[in-house]
């Protein structure tokens, strides 16, 4: 599928980066772009009259600056001369998420830059509202990335699960358009109920039709992590884009136990692009 419509999830901090970003994505794809500073509301403080005084005017300043965010992104798409619409959310997680969720139905792709991301309520609001409820795509958006939906070395990261294959589809015409795409699989499991007799043959005959010029690599983990073989392997290949499944796993084990998506999430420098 091609992206016309990109949703940008900045937040009140390091917001700059993240809108320029995503106004070179949508500049590069002739795209609409809408941003959506968020941020998550302060509990309310049940005590004496000053405390709740000093909690009313925290909660404004932080509304003030989510409104300072908007305005810039404004006046940086209108100098930019691209489609473009903003809006911002300040509300507790739920409500976040709902908004987040509802937003994302709307859009073909969702991008989260670094600033947002290192925030850890916006980077799991994020994730919940889009990946989760909406099925939208997630690109995460690092701080050194040239921007461009446009990748030439690809790494997909292959499990043999439906959230890879929902990703591989998902990214489909980007691995179309790539030079070589690595299909990479750790520690393959070639039994009938894991990766097959021959690993990462039938996704890589499935994306060969497509045109994708594909190489299938297994890799051992030497009892490493699995996150960190991939990004190891990224280093090593020089991609310039991971494609993934989010959450193999149900979303309460992975809070619970971690897993490759969260270590992912919180620290990986090249981008990636999440489907579940």
């Amino acid at each position: 599928m091609s992206f016309k419509t990109i949703l940008a999830v900045v937040g009140a901090k390091d917001a700059v980066p993240d809108i320029s970003k995503a106004i070179e994505l949508s500049t590069e794809l002739d795209a609409h772009l809408s941003i959506l500073a968020i941020g998550t509301a302060l509990p309310p403080i049940a005590s004496d009259y000053p405390v709740a005084t000093a909690w009313i005017e925290q909660r404004q300043a932080e509304i003030n600056a989510l409104l300072d965010v908007r305005q810039n992104a404004e006046d940086m798409c209108r100098v930019n001369g691209i489609s473009f619409d903003t809006d911002y959310l300040y509300d507790d997680r739920f409500i976040l998420e709902n908004n987040l969720s509802m937003r994302a139905l709307y859009a073909d792709l969702v991008l989260l830059g670094n600033g947002a991301r290192r925030d850890s309520d916006i980077r799991k609001a994020v994730i919940a509202g889009t990946v989760f409820d909406a099925h939208v795509p997630l690109l995460l958006a690092p701080a050194k990335w040239k921007s461009s939906l446009r990748p030439k070395n690809v790494l997909l990261a292959w499990n043999s699960r439906a959230e890879a294959a929902r990703a591989a589809k998902e990214a489909l015409h980007m691995l179309i358009e790539a030079d070589a795409v690595h299909v990479v699989i750790v520690d393959p499991d070639s039994s009938y109920f894991k990766n097959g007799g021959e690993p990462g043959a039938d996704i890589a005959a499935f994306l060969a039709r497509h045109g994708v010029k594909v190489v299938v690599e297994q890799v051992a983990s030497g009892e490493r992590s699995v996150e960190d073989v991939l990004r190891q392997h990224a280093l090593e290949i020089g991609c310039d884009m991971i494609v993934m499944g989010a959450y193999g796993h149900s979303r309460l084990r992975e809070r619970v136990f971690g897993g490759v998506t969260a270590s992912i999430l919180e620290d990986c420098e090249f981008p990636v692009f999440f489907a579940r």
